[in-house]
């Protein structure tokens, strides 16, 4: 062998060794966990608000999740934490969270001390809030009014009504049928004597004839006297 096929041979087995390392480091960083392969959003779910987070980490590590409410003044509010592993085809976690349009949260992920990092940018969730849905009303079932209650007045006077029952029309009229009937009948000479009484001048009669009695008895009176007196003298 001369040197310059050495130097040839030298050259292809570094270049071979450099192509090598390269592609292991390259193929090494993509199986890495990375802050890039975690996504988050905000979405709606029945009328609710909901953040999902989306871990694409083909390594398939173990992270956790732990998602921040920022409000005024930069103070936060710890809304949960939930752990995930990663998959190629994207594994997914959802967060209840009825957010608020145009709200900020900050999402962080640890994963087996390969990542320390918040989502970046943050979480903003959109300017329109959930729509819940409508419903139509339940049909109430109608309820009858009231009876209204028969007034103080009425109440009394209703036994009054009943107790005295007016007679009906053939009741009045047959009474005095009834009574006609039941009482006795006049004797014929009683009915004679009244007819005649009523329609004689019987008083003026009776009145004539006791005048003439008085002055027959002071004729006859008279005429006794004179004879005593004239017996005596």
């Amino acid at each position: 062998m001369t040197r310059r096929s050495v130097r040839r041979s030298v050259r292809l087995l570094g270049v071979a060794s450099g192509s090598t390392a390269l592609v292991l480091g390259l193929a090494g960083s993509a199986l890495a966990c990375n802050i890039k392969d975690f996504s988050a959003e905000a979405k709606c779910d029945g009328g609710k608000g909901v953040i999902v987070v989306t871990d694409t980490d083909a390594s398939a590590k173990d992270a956790t999740v732990t998602v921040f409410l920022k409000g005024i003044g930069g103070i936060e509010t710890k809304v949960g934490e939930q752990p995930v592993k990663g998959s190629k085809k994207g594994s997914r976690i959802t967060f209840a969270e009825n957010w608020k349009p145009s709200a900020t949260y900050r999402v962080h992920v640890e994963a087996d001390q390969a990542v320390d990092e918040d989502i970046q940018p943050d979480l903003v969730t959109p300017s329109t809030a959930c729509k819940t849905e409508s419903r139509p009303p339940k049909p109430t079932p109608s309820t009858p009014p009231p009876s209204p209650s028969p007034s103080k007045s009425e109440s009394e006077s209703a036994p009054a009504e009943s107790a005295t029952p007016t007679p009906s029309a053939s009741e009045s009229t047959s009474a005095p049928a009834d009574t006609s009937n039941n009482a006795p009948s006049p004797a014929v000479g009683e009915s004679n004597l009244a007819e005649t009484g009523a329609d004689s001048n019987t008083g003026l009669i009776a009145g004539i004839a006791a005048a003439l009695v008085v002055v027959g008895g002071g004729a006859v009176w008279l005429g006794m006297r004179r004879r005593s007196t004239s017996r005596n003298g």
